[in-house]
């Protein structure tokens, strides 16, 4: 994401999105009640006296909202920012009624906030930064296999199918099924692949993913030269690259993946309630309560509980989440588009790693 213009003492940041993981953070750093200038288009009726009646015309302008809600329409690659028009050209009028803003990538924005918090700025710097590459995951074995892409903002699913081999005894049609399953596995992978040129990762059981990079490098040179990791799962399918994805075994090829430490966290979480050792809480309530201890060391909640808790109880989250800051914790805003959102949607939406146990 390029950032054009900031003066965050004024509010204010102007940034241009590149790809989808940029509205997704954009997603997450947009809330209710925020400023949001860009461009979009109106219907203006021309009304002569005596005249007959003329069609609208479609303009394009810029405007600016108030924020009520921010949509998340992955389907059609954008954002829909609705809320009430504060800024539009006089002659064009319409202040004070309702329209959506669709942000798409390659149209710049400008975002006026009362407060910029740090980790919105955090996320805005990084975004800025680092470019994350997608990644192709496919899992297989000799049951089923899926072929799925993993965003910033979690997993998308492009491909998934199942099959059945003959037994060992039956070694010629045994053969011949896998080199026919094969076939069907790697052509769904090559279309996926061909319009996004990223690495692959090969998750699996035993043989059959060793099995499958062989077939892949006698059948596609270019293919095989995308992949940049073949990993051990115990699951096959969707399951085991969630699988992957909670277990670390992933950590090194995805490194800059968002999706991949937001798992991490969540996991440890868990671990840490199962061991009940107090060093960690969940609930606002709890959360709350360590926080006023100066004991929270990373703060988790989800983009849902930022996005749709009503207005009293989000001012009392972003109380929480300041607090957090002052006392040098850290905030992570977990995406509940993937399992481990799920998980901490599970929780109350909130939970906390503590640098010491509290009663």
């Amino acid at each position: 994401m390029k950032i054009l213009e900031t003066h965050l003492k004024k509010g204010f940041a102007r940034v241009l999105p590149q790809s989808l993981d940029d509205l997704w953070h954009l997603y997450n750093i947009i809330y209710r009640g925020d400023q949001v200038y860009a461009k979009t288009t109106r219907i203006i009726k021309v009304q002569e006296e005596y005249a007959r009646p003329q069609p609208g015309r479609r303009i394009t302008l810029t405007i600016g909202l108030k924020v009520e809600r921010v949509l998340w329409d992955r389907s059609l690659n954008r954002l829909r920012v609705h809320g009430v028009i504060i800024d539009v050209p006089e002659d064009i009028g319409g202040k004070g009624t309702h329209h959506t803003l669709n942000i798409v990538t390659d149209q710049p924005l400008t975002i006026v906030k009362t407060q910029w918090l740090k980790h919105q700025i955090n996320r805005l710097e990084k975004a800025s930064h680092v470019e994350t590459p997608l990644v192709l995951l496919v899992s297989i074995d000799d049951e089923e296999f899926a072929v799925a892409v993993l965003h910033q903002y979690g997993l998308e699913a492009k491909t998934e199918g199942n099959v059945q081999i003959p037994g060992k005894l039956e070694a010629e049609r045994r053969d011949e099924a896998f080199k026919s399953f094969f076939k069907e596995v790697l052509q769904s992978l090559t279309e996926v692949w061909s319009n996004l040129k990223c690495p692959i990762v090969i998750l699996g059981l035993g043989f059959v993913k060793n099995d499958f990079v062989k077939f892949i490098q006698r059948n596609s040179l270019e293919v095989a030269e995308a992949i940049a990791d073949v990993k051990s799962v115990n699951s096959s399918g969707l399951t085991g690259i969630n699988e992957a994805l909670r277990s670390g075994v992933l950590t090194k090829t995805l490194k800059n993946a968002r999706m991949a430490e937001e798992t991490r966290l969540v996991e440890e979480v868990l671990a840490r309630l199962g061991r009940g050792t107090n060093d960690v809480a969940y609930g606002f309530e709890e959360v709350a309560k360590a926080t006023e201890y100066g004991a929270v060391d990373r703060l988790l909640l989800t983009d849902t509980m930022l996005r749709e808790s009503p207005d009293e109880e989000r001012i009392e989250l972003e109380k929480v989440m300041r607090q957090v800051e002052e006392k040098a914790g850290q905030i992570s805003v977990v995406s509940s588009e993937h399992e481990a959102g799920a998980k901490l949607q599970g929780l109350g939406g909130t939970a906390a790693l503590l640098r010491f146990p509290i009663g």
